[in-house]
């Protein structure tokens, strides 16, 4: 007798069995059941319970005017190394590249501590979407341009939030 195909969706569901998929959904259902103000709709996804997804509502301008999708990744040897955090809206903002990637100090391999939880990066995003960290900027042209022409920055910041910012939900 010959070797048996796995039934559909084995082989994909056999990469959730480390310490990533038991740790992240109970972290999912504790952040859902107490989910902060500055966040909505945070699910996983349907086919991958690594992969997250949030709407992130600022509270300071110029990036209150609208909300943002965000997609948290995390890799399979988490919580030993950190989930990636990428905006999928678009924001002008100098810690976050055209990408979308963050650069988030919380999430970088030399802070990163097992014990830290989403719960604590998405806090620390919500932070420097308000408050830029001008000394570890991603687009360093805009890190300059909020120094040197703070009004020009927020007018800039404002007028691409409204173009390209998800719609805040009631």
């Amino acid at each position: 007798m010959g070797p048996t195909t796995p039934p559909c969706g084995a082989l994909h569901r056999s990469r959730h069995l480390g310490g990533a998929s038991l740790r992240s959904p109970p972290e999912l259902e504790d952040l859902q059941a107490k989910l902060p103000p500055y966040l909505r709709d945070l699910f996983s996804d349907d086919s991958d319970v690594l992969v997250w997804h949030v709407l992130l509502l600022p509270e300071k301008p110029p990036y209150n005017l609208k909300a943002f999708h965000l997609r948290i990744d995390f890799p399979e040897d988490y919580p030993f190394k950190p989930p990636t955090v990428t905006f999928t809206t678009r924001i002008y903002h100098p810690n976050v590249g055209h990408n979308g990637r963050v650069c988030l100090p919380i999430t970088s391999r030399e802070n990163w501590k097992p014990h830290t939880k989403t719960c604590q990066v998405l806090e620390a995003l919500s932070v420097l979407v308000n408050r830029p960290d001008l000394e570890q900027p991603v687009r360093v042209e805009l890190a300059d341009l909020l120094v040197q022409n703070p009004e020009l920055f927020t007018r800039e910041a404002r007028d691409f939030t409204l173009k390209y910012g998800a719609d805040r939900p009631s």
